[in-house]
């Protein structure tokens, strides 16, 4: 069981990074605002899950005890995956979810991609009384289905790399009023973000 990792970060970008340990570089998922928090050549400690399937071994690295402990909450609900579990870590804090599983407020969850009304219910359902965080409240919008991707993928087509692309769509939606339904809206103003310079490894 690997808890933890020590060590280099050889690669962060988008939601996959890799920190070299004793020479061996561990791919990690995680989400994409702890992503923006490693840099490549710095020593980074990072708290993980190790999840076994029967073709893959799959590491998430999480910021502190809080994440993982509700990551591992999430994985444990009827019908929610790592994946879906680190889009909700990826939407909301451990304490905005520990207050809408106190609050029975399903809706918030409803909002992560992936998340649908019978599994956000369930969530609600199934972690009452479980979680318990020691971190305050800092909450993050939930992004809509559909729009965070798509928009992700048009600019990674468009040469820009996940990390500078995740960061551009990460501050445009965190902009008040923003309209965060319109992949052409969210789309142009990203690249507006990310300025007049060629993008790297775009054609020439």
């Amino acid at each position: 069981m690997i808890s933890s990792l020590r060590g280099t970060v050889l690669t962060a970008a988008g939601s996959a990074v890799v920190i070299e340990v004793g020479g061996v570089g561990y791919a990690v998922q995680v989400t994409p605002a702890h992503a923006l928090t490693l840099r490549s050549g710095a020593e980074a400690t990072v708290l993980t899950s190790l999840v076994v399937r029967e073709d893959s071994l799959s590491l998430f690295g999480f910021p502190g005890a809080d994440e993982l402990h509700v990551f591992e909450l999430l994985c444990g609900v009827t019908g929610v995956g790592p994946k879906s579990a680190m889009g909700v870590l990826a939407a909301l804090d451990p304490a905005a979810i520990a207050a809408a599983v106190a609050g029975e407020d399903d809706a918030v969850f409803r909002r992560v991609s992936g998340i649908g009304p019978k599994t956000a219910k369930l969530i609600v359902l199934q972690l009452a009384g479980k979680i318990v965080v020691t971190s305050p409240v800092v909450t993050r919008p939930a992004p809509v289905s559909g729009v965070q991707p798509s928009v992700l993928a048009a600019l990674v087509g468009l040469g820009w790399s996940e990390r500078a692309a995740a960061q551009a769509v990460e501050e445009v939606l965190a902009e008040p009023g923003a309209d965060a339904e319109s992949v052409p809206g969210v789309l142009r103003l990203a690249l507006a973000r990310l300025g007049p310079a060629q993008p790297t490894g775009a054609s020439r």
